[in-house]
This record gives C-alpha cells, sequence and structure tokens, in this order.
C-alpha cells in the first residue's frame, strides 16, 4: 500500500470514529482536520468535500463490520451454526470493537429525511446488509435445517429488528439485559423457522408478556 493510500486508511478509521462520536451530519472537513492534526487544504486533497468525505466514512466502516461479523460467520456451517456465529459477531461488535454502537442506526436518524447522495449510500449499504442476513439464512433453507417454506427476505427483516432493538435498548434504555434479550428473540426466530419431522411443535418460549406490563 503506498503512502498516500496507508494516510487515508489512517484519516478514515479516525473519521469514524468521530462520526460514532458526532454523528454523520457533524463529520465534517474541518472537525476531522482538527481531530487528526491536518490542515483544511490537506484534508481536502484527500476528499475534495464533505459529502465525499462522507460517503468514503461511511464505506470504510461498512468494511470494517463486513471483516469483524460477515466474513468470520461464513468460515462457519452453514444454516444456524453461521446465523448464530453472525449475531454472537455482531452482538460483540457494537460492545468492543465500536463501543459508541452502531454508526449505521445513527446516520439513518440523521439522513432518513435528507435526500441526496450520502442517504443513498447509507440506503444501499443498509440494503446489501439485508441481502447478505437473507443469503446466510437461505443456506439453511437449502441444507434442509430450516423448513422449506421459510422464507428468507422475511426471517432477514426479523433478524435486522432484533438487532436495531439492541441498540435501543443498550444505547438509550441503558438496559443491562439488553444483548441476552436479544438472544432470546433470536433463539425464537430460529426456533420458528427450524424443520421438525411431522406433527412436531415449536419449543415452549417464555411466557407472553402483557401489553404494558410492569414487573418489579
Amino acid at each position: 500500500m503506498a503512502k498516500g493510500e496507508r494516510t487515508r486508511e489512517v484519516i478514515l478509521q479516525q473519521g469514524i470514529a468521530l462520526a460514532y462520536r458526532v454523528g454523520l451530519e457533524g463529520l465534517t472537513i474541518g472537525a476531522l482536520a482538527a481531530d487528526v492534526e491536518m490542515s483544511k487544504s490537506g484534508m481536502y486533497a484527500h476528499f475534495g468535500s464533505k459529502q465525499a468525505l462522507q460517503m468514503a466514512v461511511l464505506d470504510a466502516a461498512a468494511a470494517d463490520f463486513a471483516q469483524a461479523v460477515v466474513v468470520p460467520a461464513l468460515s462457519e456451517p452453514r444454516g444456524e451454526p453461521r446465523v448464530r456465529a453472525l449475531v454472537d459477531a455482531w452482538l460483540e461488535c457494537g460492545r468492543t470493537r465500536r463501543p459508541g454502537g452502531c454508526l449505521f442506526v445513527k446516520a439513518s436518524t440523521e439522513m432518513d429525511e435528507r435526500p441526496g447522495p450520502v442517504r443513498d449510500r447509507l440506503v444501499e449499504l443498509h440494503e446489501e446488509l439485508d441481502r447478505s442476513l437473507a443469503r446466510v439464512f437461505a443456506g439453511g433453507v437449502a441444507d434442509g435445517q430450516f423448513r422449506p417454506d421459510a422464507d428468507p427476505d422475511q426471517f432477514a427483516a426479523d433478524l435486522y429488528g432484533v438487532m436495531l432493538g439492541v441498540y435501543h435498548r443498550h444505547r438509550l434504555l441503558a438496559d443491562p439485559r439488553a444483548h441476552e434479550r436479544a438472544r432470546a428473540a433470536v433463539d425464537a426466530l430460529l426456533d420458528a423457522a427450524r424443520l421438525r419431522p411431522a406433527g412436531a411443535q415449536p419449543s415452549d418460549g417464555p411466557a407472553p408478556v402483557r401489553p404494558l406490563e410492569v414487573t418489579a
């Protein structure tokens, strides 16, 4: 890797860290230049504009996520082991690798009503992950681990919803059981999709909670 490429990579990693702290909209040429102790003109030489910087940081964060979460999971056997490996790595990533939470969730709340190239790229990255989740589950269907009528796209949507819920409960509500609840929800999704002998029923899960139920 050439020196200029190495410098850009270092800058992008700093940009990801800064975006976790201040949000994607707070990620500007000036703010990042100050963070890495570089001149604004030097930063413009690398990215050219705030928009280009934001998109480059999104792409770098997506590559980081893929290497930390998706790629390791793909080394596991297809089907349920691969789904669980992906979930485990995803949860761990939010707690240790990027303790600031999920940049893509933060960016979604910022950009959902801001049309333009940055929002378009954010949507593409979310859709790419959604398709990856569906493919991982479809591998289990093809191998006969999950019901043949199970919908990979629906499973991906449900799993994505669980992971978005983790962010909400862990970051906003400071729920110490956020990750435990997520694993229980994933268990329920897998149990509902698992292939069973004729006449067998899904295992009994926790008793349903009544709406707005409050426990001591």
